[in-house]
């Protein structure tokens, strides 16, 4: 399966569309994108640090939270954990913005949702610095509690009331800016999310720089500075990564040698390959696989 940057989230009820991610360095529970993982989906976010401490990356600004502090991330925002304590874990509570609304077309969706999911608000934090801020924790703590016992009867009603609850704590207490570097920070978002698909999709070819910078209709250099800003590489970083990222998946589910996936993911010369993989992975691609197959449950 081709990993998009964007997240299709399932809910293990569509009747019910709220889920709650447990993160760890080990991986998620359910099954979704956690620690290094650049992504974005049409659901709001709420993340709250349990344990440890993280840096999350949204629109090239790292954000550091602590234990008992959280974030909410808009819709459509491109984000990433990039640091997680080694015993760190958090907890990511996604739902879509209809779940705010009652039923379509309504008073509250018209004059408290849409207006500020489709505005240039990216992100909040909430660290806890003002009462409005304590009060969200503790309404993110309490849906913790509720998701982990989920057999209460009438559990879903209680998530859907905090969830309404602490939307509505939220906006009381902010303001839209529609200022301008407001406006240009979501325009860098959907340019940089043009770009990065693009490579996604045709990262197995040989692709250029103008290339990439004209699916966003941007100059090169312009899309070099969007890149070093928003994600910290080059443009042509990146691609490497995310070529050596989708050998690694080959190396682990298929039987191809080291030359044939080195070819597949758009490398020309398999010494290039072997180099880039040794330079990000600090063992050979070989060496990745015999360590994933002894890993690996017969």
């Amino acid at each position: 399966m081709k990993k998009q940057l964007h997240e299709a989230i399932q809910y293990p009820d569509e009747a019910f569309p709220s889920i709650m991610y447990i993160h760890t360095n080990r991986g998620s529970i359910p099954k979704g994108r956690g620690v290094n993982d650049l992504h974005w989906h049409e659901e709001l976010q709420m993340t709250l640090v349990t344990k440890g401490n993280l840096t999350i990356r949204i629109n090239g600004v790292d954000y550091g939270l602590g234990t008992g502090q959280a974030i909410f991330i808009n819709k459509s925002v491109l984000h990433t954990v990039t640091q997680l304590s080694p015993d760190g874990e958090y907890v990511s509570f996604n739902f879509p913005e209809k779940l705010l609304a009652f039923y379509s077309d309504s008073v509250m969706e018209r004059n408290h949702v849409l207006p500020y999911t489709n505005s240039y608000l990216l992100s909040l934090v909430i660290k806890g610095d003002a009462e409005w801020q304590e009060q969200i924790l503790q309404i993110l703590w309490e849906m913790k509690k509720k998701f982990e016992r989920k057999e209460s009867w009438g559990w879903q009603y209680e998530i859907s009331i905090h969830t309404v609850q602490l939307w509505l704590i939220l906006i009381s207490n902010i303001s839209l800016s529609s200022e301008q570097s407001s406006k240009h920070s979501r325009l860098q978002q959907e340019r940089l999310q043009l770009m990065l698909s693009f490579i996604h999709q045709n990262y197995m070819n040989p692709i250029t720089l103008k290339e990439i910078a004209d699916v966003a209709h941007l100059s090169v250099s312009e899309c070099a500075r969007s890149f070093k800003k928003s994600i910290r590489m080059t443009p042509y970083d990146y691609l490497v990564k995310y070529r050596i990222k989708k050998s690694c998946e080959l190396l682990e589910t298929t039987e191809y040698t080291v030359t044939e996936i080195a070819r597949i993911v758009g490398f020309n010369h398999v010494n290039h390959f072997i180099q880039s993989f040794k330079k990000q992975r600090d063992i050979t691609p070989k060496e990745y696989r015999k360590i994933r197959n002894e890993q690996t449950p017969s």
